[in-house]
């Protein structure tokens, strides 16, 4: 191989074809509205990627409607493409309907795919190698006619294995049919780096056109392969956000993005763009109403979090010790994550974190206390307000803003409708009150019966709402003597914090968390009105 020729057309930027919208779409479970697609496609272009793939047109009325709409809007980064297949067979390419309703979507680039392998030619197509070769390219060049043309190669690296030369072939015809990238798909997605590689690199050197790379993730090597592809000197480059696609998914831009830019110093997108790939790859798994993978590398929740009490106290010294890029590079933030497994430091970094600064003492002594916790079945990782509530009572002087003394439930039925009331003692500074509250369940009552309870002394306690609530049976072995776990998100109008509560009772971890979540809403209140009322824990303290 020449090794000059391979350098030269491996050089210069990366352009991203991204396919949310169509390929992405194919994933179980995932149904987009057109009014969803054009929000994500207005959010793609935003972000500067160089394609839009908005669907078939000639498979669905929503994805017509996707085209007629987007041909009325200003596209500043992006082209928008619409995707099909060559004609038919024994069907010319001017009378081929799906290439017509193509040619009608008037978008700015078709992208087509097309056989690569022989064996799909001859098994799936059912007709001959010459026969496909004039599919593709005489496909490619009615399209030309009415716009630009992007070719993808189904099964290319399978078909390469079968026989390359033929693979090679198909390529050429849509190259003289005038594609302007020929991209390489491992549509079975079980192609390894190494061979992505050296295929990659002896197409490009011997096809000397434009080529690309299109990766599925069935052996969990889509991102690495689409890597490979690049280092082999592929240039345009196909994939999703957080890798939604058919069966196992499609490259993940979500991490070939912050790869090329951080890793291979390419350009991918425009400059200043990288830094919102972690709030493009939220916005799009809130469309498609999907849970976002906190653990997704870059971008997830998780993807800076630090547990381990050695990892933690090493970050105190050298920020990066235990992080290959820094975070806020791809929008994203380092936390630390308090657990039995943590040390001091942990507890110390959280604290500070959270905005309370602490000693090594206090630190030591709520470290204790959260081990001994989590045996017990508190978990805190996902309760951060929690744990700046347990240190804050190891500090000295800390009184907390009330105390619930006692509790009760009663449920019932009358004249036929259930009906849950909750009675509650409440120390609220020198001032035992006892009220009661209804609701819809016990976690319902009760927490009316707090408000009515806290918020005469503390009017903040009307902007505090239940956002969300969370049960987890521990052992499920242990019948109803299980323990429970609880945790309870809460809100104001400027933030949002979790707490976590645990006992053989929902009840009572309901009761922990809910406290711990008013706690917590009130910690500034507290240090204002030290003064008043006397130290006191709460009943999450009393259960650690």
């Amino acid at each position: 191989m020449n090794n000059d020729r391979a350098e030269k057309a491996g050089s210069g930027s990366v352009r991203i074809y991204d396919a949310t919208l169509r390929d992405g779409t194919q994933r179980e479970g995932i149904s987009l509205s057109c009014e969803d697609k054009l929000r994500i496609a207005e959010r793609l272009d935003a972000f500067g990627v160089s394609f839009i793939e908005g669907g078939w047109p000639g498979s669905n009325p929503k994805d017509a409607e996707f085209f007629a709409r987007a041909r009325e809007k200003e596209w500043k980064h992006a082209t928008v493409a619409a995707f099909g297949a060559t004609r038919r067979l024994g069907r010319a390419a001017e009378e081929d309907p799906q290439l017509l309703a193509l040619v009608a979507a008037r978008p700015g680039v078709f992208t087509i795919f097309g056989k690569a392998s022989a064996v799909h030619v001859t098994e799936v197509l059912r007709t001959t190698r010459d026969e496909n070769l004039k599919m593709i390219e005489e496909s490619v060049l009615f399209l030309g006619k009415s716009g630009r043309v992007i070719y993808d190669a189904e099964h290319f690296f399978d078909g390469y294995a079968e026989d390359a030369e033929y693979a090679l072939e198909t390529l050429r015809a849509a190259v003289r049919g005038g594609a302007e990238v020929v991209v390489l798909c491992d549509t079975n997605g079980g192609a390894f780096p190494w061979r992505v590689e050296e295929v990659v690199r002896d197409v490009v050197l011997r096809l000397e056109h434009p080529v690309g790379i299109h990766a599925h993730n069935d052996g969990e090597c889509a991102v690495a392969n689409t890597l490979a592809g690049i280092r082999g000197g592929a240039r345009h480059v196909q994939g999703t956000i957080n890798g939604y696609g058919e069966r196992c998914g499609n490259a993940n831009l979500c991490a070939i993005l912050p790869n090329i830019e951080l890793k291979l110093g390419l350009r991918c997108l425009p400059p200043g763009s990288l830094v919102h790939v972690s709030e493009v790859a939220r916005f799009v798994a809130e469309i498609a109403n999907l849970p976002p993978d906190e653990h997704m590398a870059y971008v997830g929740r998780s993807a800076f979090a630090h547990k381990g009490g050695v990892h933690v106290a090493a970050q105190r010294r050298l920020p990066n010790a235990y992080q290959h890029v820094e975070p806020k590079l791809v929008g994203n933030e380092s936390r630390v994550v308090v657990s039995e497994l943590s040390g001091r430091a942990n507890v110390l970094s959280k604290a500070e974190e959270l905005g309370h600064a602490t000693t090594e003492g206090v630190g030591a002594r709520a470290l204790e206390r959260i081990k001994a916790a989590e045996a017990r079945g508190f978990s805190y990782e996902a309760a951060e307000a929690s744990v700046a509530l347990v240190v804050r009572r190891e500090a000295e002087g800390y009184r907390p803003p009330f105390r619930v003394q006692e509790y009760q439930i009663v449920a019932g039925s009358r004249e036929g409708a259930v009906y849950v009331e909750a009675t509650v003692k409440v120390l609220v500074g020198d001032v035992v009150l006892h009220v009661a509250g209804a609701g819809n369940g016990p976690v319902s009552a009760l927490d009316q019966a707090l408000r009515k309870a806290l918020t005469p002394a503390y009017p903040k306690v009307a902007q505090i709402r239940l956002a969300n609530y969370k049960v987890r049976i521990l052992d499920g072995t242990a019948g109803t003597g299980a323990t429970i776990r609880v945790l309870v998100d809460s809100r104001d109008e400027a933030r949002t914090w979790s707490t976590v509560g645990a006992s053989p009772s929902v009840i009572e971890a309901s009761l922990q968390a809910l406290v711990d979540g008013f706690e917590y809403g009130l910690l500034d209140v507290a240090e204002s009105s030290r003064a008043r009322g006397t130290s006191a824990k709460s009943p999450s303290e009393e259960a650690a």
